[in-house]
């Protein structure tokens, strides 16, 4: 009794300090950069775009100075005069998933990024780091911020986009807030949307760890408005009116979804409470994207609807990489003489770390398969075959949700990273 007492007391502790810590440093309120990237092969630029200010603060208010996982690129909050680090996230973007394609070596391309951290008291220094596949940084950008800068736009406090709240947080002072948003729905389509919206969230909330975590999470589905219904199919010709550009054909990849409008994207959610974004796209065909703490993007109307907005959810919230291997393509995406930072995959450079501990002991490497189904989904080893590489990247069981569609349920090593990542943000 006497242990649990002292326990719940370093817990109260802890808080506290959480608490006084984001105080010190922060207004609850939040301040929205907006960034281009541009660029291309042989050379990358950042460039500040915009600066507003939004009521409330919904991001992390603990470990404001940590990150989960390490992501593509970061951005870092620090004080002015003593450089203390006193916030600090991950992300991933299309610019530099851009740059691994053969186009990339012509003509520089831009790209709109958007970041939220919370709004500083005092003047701070915000700098973003792209790196490579490599880990290395390629280029960084600083910039100063002064809070009192009577050229940062108030946004987000008349005009909000209507929203619903499809579930509430237990404790919405410590929470993970998702925000779903509409994408080629006219306004006679909300109904639709709104039951989409519930089909995806339940979709997500039926898998582990999120089944059991679904308390600490707080879902709204954004009611934004196209003009036209549907997305555009540039491959056949097909351009949509629609309230974020959204599009199939990215990169010239016939089932990759995305786009390209952050700034539209981030305008249509100001006000609201949100952080993770889930854009669902009023589509038939087959098609998504996820990408770390920017957005799942993600089609409605195909059978394969729910796997693909969990898969996607995987990526843009848990840093998950893909998988799968393809066996007639080889995406140099993770070189195999470097670690990569995403938890559930490995080249055994720095496996440490990882789910080594989850390994039994005399497992082989690389680890065989088998056609035992519940060996399938439990059987915790080094299965070789992942991220888009068919030798020398493993990942930890024989099938996942972050391999095939067919799959119900993460495996235990996504499960684990997971959560992970929902302690991370709300413990």
């Amino acid at each position: 009794m006497v242990r649990l007492l002292f326990f719940t007391f370093l817990l109260a502790i802890s808080s506290y300090a959480n608490a006084q810590e984001f105080d010190k440093y922060f207004l609850d309120r939040t301040l929205r950069i907006d960034y281009i990237f541009s660029g291309n092969k042989s050379h990358q630029e950042i460039s500040l775009s915009n600066l507003y200010t939004m009521p409330r603060w919904f991001g992390k208010r603990l470990n404001l100075d940590k990150i989960p996982v390490e992501g593509n690129g970061q951005i870092t909050v620090r004080t002015h005069n003593s450089k203390k680090t006193i916030y600090k996230n991950s992300f991933s973007t299309l610019f530099q998933e851009w740059l691994s394609y053969d186009e990339a070596a012509g003509p520089a391309h831009s790209f709109e990024n958007v970041f939220l951290v919370p709004m500083p008291k005092d003047t701070v220094d915000i700098t973003v780091e792209l790196r490579n596949n490599r880990r290395e940084t390629i280029t960084s950008y600083t910039h100063t911020v002064v809070p009192t800068d009577i050229l940062i736009k108030k946004t987000g406090e008349r005009n909000i986009t209507p929203y619903v709240t499809l579930q509430q947080a237990q404790d919405s002072s410590r929470c993970i807030h998702v925000a779903f948003v509409a994408e080629g729905y006219t306004i006679n389509e909300m109904d639709t949307y709104i039951n989409d919206a519930k089909e995806a969230m339940d979709a997500i909330f039926a898998h582990e760890p999120f089944k059991s975590s679904r308390d600490r999470f707080n879902v709204i589905a954004v009611k934004s408005t196209s003009i036209e219904s549907g997305t555009s199919e540039p491959s056949k010709g097909i351009w949509k009116e629609t309230i974020l550009g959204s599009h199939f054909d990215t990169f010239y990849s016939d089932r990759y979804l995305t786009t390209l409008n952050l700034a539209t994207l981030h305008n249509k959610l100001a006000g609201t409470p949100y952080e993770h974004i889930i854009i669902l796209v009023n589509t038939a065909q087959y098609g998504g994207g996820g990408i770390l703490n920017s957005y799942v993007l993600s089609m409605t109307h195909h059978p394969m609807f729910k796997p693909v907005v969990v898969h996607e959810f995987g990526h843009s919230f848990g840093g998950l990489a893909d998988e799968y291997a393809y066996d007639f393509e080889q995406i140099p995406m993770y070189p195999h003489d470097v670690e990569p930072w995403e938890p559930n995959i490995t080249t055994l450079k720095d496996f440490h770390g990882k789910w080594e501990s989850m390994i039994s002991p005399g497992t082989p490497i690389p680890t065989p398969d088998s056609s035992n189904p519940e060996i399938i989904k439990t059987k915790v080893g080094l299965f070789e075959g992942a991220g888009y590489s068919l030798k020398g990247v493993y990942r930890g069981t024989q099938d996942c949700r972050m391999r095939t569609n067919e799959t119900p349920e993460f495996c235990p090593v996504c499960q684990n990273a997971l959560q992970l990542l929902i302690d991370f943000y709300t413990k």
